[in-house]
């Protein structure tokens, strides 16, 4: 009998237009990957990115504030 595997996931229903599920779907078999997995790694890139770009505005800021403060001086 096989090992029972419990799966530490949410599901999640989102739409596509049909071209654009389709290209998914082939990418995801060119891959040799699943439909899953590549949505994972999309949003797991994106919130990396938005992660990054959160910091780098927050560094632009207490830069600009440093500068108007020595400005003021």
């Amino acid at each position: 009998m096989a090992p029972i595997i419990s799966r530490n996931t949410e599901t999640i229903t989102f739409s596509l237009p049909p071209p654009q599920a389709q290209l998914l779907r082939q990418a995801a078999k060119e891959e040799e990957r699943t439909v899953s997995e590549l949505l994972r790694e999309a949003i797991r890139l994106y919130m990396e990115e938005r992660e990054w770009r959160v910091e780098e505005r927050m560094q632009r800021r207490s830069r600009q504030v440093d500068t108007d403060e020595t400005e003021a001086k």
